[in-house]
């Protein structure tokens, strides 16, 4: 006879795991805001990323600080892959519209 019962998932490794993902389905699509290493700010709609915590945008733009100070114009890139090394910190964007990606046949 086999246990068909499920039993609940106790290694803390796993758990949080299994949390971390479910946190990253959650920010698909959004539109996150990367400050990197070099000053250099990011702004793009979060596709992905991998176990070295680089990172994937779609319709990214960046935004470099002035000598003044002031942010300059946005330079848009478009699809963008951020070394996780060079990241120092991210933040769900709210004040930029989102873009939404579709395929149209």
């Amino acid at each position: 006879m086999s246990d068909s019962t499920v039993k609940p998932i106790e290694d803390p490794k796993v758990v949080m795991e299994l949390e971390g993902k479910a946190k990253l389905r959650k920010w698909l699509n959004m539109n996150f805001r990367i400050e990197m290493t070099d000053g250099r700010v990011l702004i793009g709609v979060f596709l992905c990323t991998d176990r070295d915590a680089n990172v994937i945008l779609g319709a990214c733009s960046e935004y470099l600080k002035g000598v003044d100070g002031e942010t300059e114009e946005p330079r848009v890139l478009g699809l963008v892959m951020v070394p996780g090394r060079h990241i120092v910190s991210i933040q769900i964007d709210d004040t930029t519209p989102s873009q939404k990606y579709f395929f149209d046949e």
